[in-house]
């Protein structure tokens, strides 16, 4: 099979690989459809992700979709040819947090095309993913693969809001409109936002917003927009940049929540301390996701205006060409790899 691999940083190619045979409970997938996420992106530019380092060649990707292609011997799960998404984690189950269902955060979870352990975590940007069968989520029938390929990011979206709290009737500021921002976006008007605001450095990243659901933009460098001049009850920092943080910081109102999702650079960062203190501002973090997968299927499954988000689709030869893409945030938004087109 062919598959998309990372070796150290720059070095991104499409090389043969030997699928694995599924064992006893797992299932194998004939991946469709792969989409392009940050991660996969500070790999291939950067060689790492946050403090997570590739060690040895990587296959990328974790938002992946496609057919059941084969069973381990005794494995129950969907009839061959069943159209079906991933999910990309393996908890231990066993660990304290696991037990307390914190799944999300478990220290031992094993997550597709993660450097996170050694040996790493082979991705699903190959023609063939081998994975345990409770990672399986057969779509419904008016759910296609296009859109069912955002599973992954949104659930990401999903347990961002959650650890936001009750988010309706509340005006809420979205740093960062990437892909993962503007699922944010549509998930906060499905909870009953009354406002959101996105900011971003760019205008076509703004558009998207606009359609997944922003009540209004701004630039992130316009800093006298009338967008910004009213305290928000909840920020989202969906950027990974400490200006983002930031300013989800300053412009959150006092007793308000700032929920960091995106990953920021490696090491420490500037953080307004004093103001959180003196505002007693709640600061979660958001990693990952559990459950919140087979809402992201359920929602997408019944019409939520996620569509504006996905902007490009290339075969899996040209892997480069998509990263590229990918990573001209002018231009792109989510990216997929088509595995059906080596």
């Amino acid at each position: 099979m062919q598959a998309c691999v990372v070796h150290t940083a720059g070095d991104l190619r499409v090389e043969r690989r030997s699928p694995n045979q599924p064992d006893p409970g797992q299932v194998t997938v004939a991946v469709a459809l792969g989409g392009i996420c940050g991660s996969d992106l500070h790999y291939y530019h950067h060689g790492r992700v946050g403090d997570f380092t590739v060690q040895e060649p990587m296959v990328l990707g974790h938002e992946v979709v496609g057919h059941v292609a084969a069973l381990g011997a005794g494995t129950e799960g969907p009839a061959l040819g069943t159209p079906v998404a991933v999910h990309p984690a393996t908890p231990c189950d066993h660990c304290p947090d696991c037990v307390a269902g914190r799944r999300n955060i478990c220290a031992d979870t094993r997550y597709l095309g993660s450097a996170a352990r050694t040996p790493h975590v082979q991705g699903g940007f190959a023609q063939l993913v081998t994975v345990p069968a409770a990672q399986i989520r057969p779509l419904p029938p008016e759910l296609g693969l296009h859109r069912a390929v955002l599973a992954e990011p949104l659930s990401v979206a999903l347990h961002a809001v959650h650890r936001a709290g009750d988010v309706t009737g509340k005006r809420v500021l979205v740093t960062g409109a990437g892909p993962i921002g503007c699922l944010v976006t549509a998930v906060l008007r499905h909870k009953g936002a009354a406002e959101v605001v996105v900011s971003d450095l760019l205008d076509t990243p703004l558009r998207i917003a606009t359609a997944s659901g922003a009540t209004a933009t701004v630039r992130a460098d316009h800093l006298d927009d009338g967008a910004w001049a009213d305290p928000f009850d909840i920020a989202v920092e969906a950027s990974g940049a400490p200006a983002g943080l930031r300013g989800c910081i300053e412009r959150v109102r006092r007793g308000g929540t700032v929920v960091l999702l995106g990953l920021l650079p490696p090491g420490e960062v500037p953080l307004l301390g004093n103001i959180a203190v003196t505002r007693e501002l709640e600061l979660r973090g958001a990693f990952r996701f559990d459950s919140e997968f087979d809402e992201a299927i359920h929602l997408l499954a019944r019409g939520l205006p996620v569509g504006a988000i996905v902007t490009h689709t290339f075969p899996l030869a040209e892997a480069h060409a998509a990263f590229d893409i990918a990573h001209d945030r002018a231009v792109a938004s989510k990216v997929l790899l088509d595995l059906t087109r080596g």
